[in-house]
Parts: structure tokens; C-alpha cells; sequence
């Protein structure tokens, strides 16, 4: 059975999915009172949510809803860096690694290598203010070993290619879903998490490769909005 805690935080995630920005939750008594626990166990909910978030926590005021996200459009090529700037946020990452290594055969596949060549990884934890949203593995050509001259914690890599005269031009990505498991920790998430599991390839304005990433998003914390065209019967 899970803790009371993570009930109680269920229960306000249904909650807050009909509320407004700037909503408030009612008090910590009051939600003690509610769900018949210690305001502790209240706390620990709260601060879940605040972790994610979805709420903001005003000394002497309160609890409040904050705005949620808008989805990305599944078929438009934006930058992380662009996109929590479009919220109002600020983004930022958390290096994990970033060197040169040898080449997976799908990153070779993927980035027209040859077999001894390798490619510039880095490895970030992309947060929006202070809450992790993902762990991204990027890759590219040796010949771009460049970009680890960059600050890598609040730069972006796309604009630092586009001031290189290389236009990240076209995409094409692959989505999937798993359990946080050994990526929890960076995601601050418990290992069960579900987690959207994205893996691109954008060339350049040349149609040449120029990055593979794998981006793992917590599932809760960010999503995708598709449009798609019903297909005609006779």
C-alpha cells in the first residue's frame, strides 16, 4: 500500500488538474483535518507537489496552483532552451557528462560515422527554474567537439550551432515509454516514475546529420500535443 502521503498527493493532482492558475489549495489544517492525518503528512504531500510544479507555496499566504505548461507540438522542432522560456521560466542544466567518446553503432547509424570515430556526448539534466523535466543524452559529429567549450549549465547548444553558420533544419524522432529505474536519481523521481522516452534526429540545413539525443521527460511533468488527420473509409 502506498504511503498516506502519496495518496493524499494523488488526491491534489486531481484536483489541481481542474483548477486555475493562482487557485488556492486549502490550508494545512484544513487538509489535515480532511484526510485525517498529521499536518506532517500533509507537508510531505505539498511539497511533492511543489517539487513538480504544480503549486506554489507563499509563506503566510498559502498554497497556490501554478500555471501549467503548455505541450509541445509533437511535429515542431524547438529548442528545450526556447521552450521553458515560452512558459515564463528559466531554464537551466545540470551537467552529468561531457567529453568525447567512442560511437554506439546507433549513434554511427545515426550520424553517418565511421567506425572508429567517435562523438561528442553530453550528458544534461534539463530543468525549468528549479525542478528537473529531463535527462538528455545528446550526441554529435566529432568535428563539433566545439560545443564542450560552451557553458554548458545555461547556453544553448542549438543557438551556439546556428552561430556556426549549421541551422538545425529537419527532424524526425521516435517515442517510446519506461520506468525512471536507474535514471531516477538525476530526475529526482522515485524508480517507478513513468517517463516519456523521445529519440531525435535533426540534420542541418545541408541535410547533414547533426545530433541524436535521447531525452527521458518525466512523465508528469511535461507532454506532447499531436495533430493528426482521420483517414478517410469509402
Amino acid at each position: 500500500m502506498s504511503p498516506l502521503y502519496a495518496r493524499i498527493e494523488q488526491a491534489l493532482r486531481t484536483r489541481l488538474a481542474a483548477a486555475a492558475a493562482g487557485d488556492p489549495l486549502p490550508s494545512e489544517p484544513a487538509l489535515a483535518a480532511e484526510f485525517g492525518v498529521a499536518r506532517m503528512t500533509v507537508r510531505a504531500a505539498l511539497d511533492r507537489l511543489a517539487a513538480d510544479g504544480l503549486v506554489e507555496r507563499v509563506p503566510g499566504r498559502g498554497t497556490f496552483a501554478r500555471p501549467r505548461p503548455e505541450p509541445r507540438p509533437a511535429g515542431t522542432l524547438m529548442s528545450f532552451h526556447d521552450q521553458v522560456r515560452s512558459w515564463g521560466q528559466v531554464p537551466s542544466s545540470r551537467v552529468v557528462e561531457a567529453g568525447l567518446r567512442p560511437a554506439t553503432a546507433d549513434e554511427r547509424a545515426a550520424l553517418r560515422l565511421a567506425s572508429r570515430e567517435q562523438v561528442v556526448a553530453i550528458v544534461r539534466v534539463r530543468l525549468a527554474g528549479p525542478v528537473p523535466l529531463a535527462l538528455e543524452h545528446a550526441c554529435f559529429p566529432p568535428h563539433l567537439a566545439h560545443l564542450l567549450e560552451l557553458d554548458l549549465r545555461s547556453e544553448s547548444l542549438h543557438r551556439a550551432l546556428r552561430e556556426r553558420g549549421l541551422s538545425p533544419t529537419l527532424g524526425s524522432s521516435r517515442l517510446t515509454a519506461e520506468a525512471a529505474g536507474p535514471h531516477a536519481g538525476p530526475l529526482e523521481v522515485p524508480a517507478n516514475e513513468p517517463l516519456l522516452v523521445e529519440t531525435r534526429l535533426i540534420v542541418d540545413q545541408r541535410a547533414e546529420p547533426l545530433e541524436r539525443t535521447v531525452s527521458r521527460y518525466v512523465g508528469s511533468r511535461y507532454a506532447l500535443q499531436l495533430t493528426f488527420d482521420v483517414e478517410a473509409r469509402p
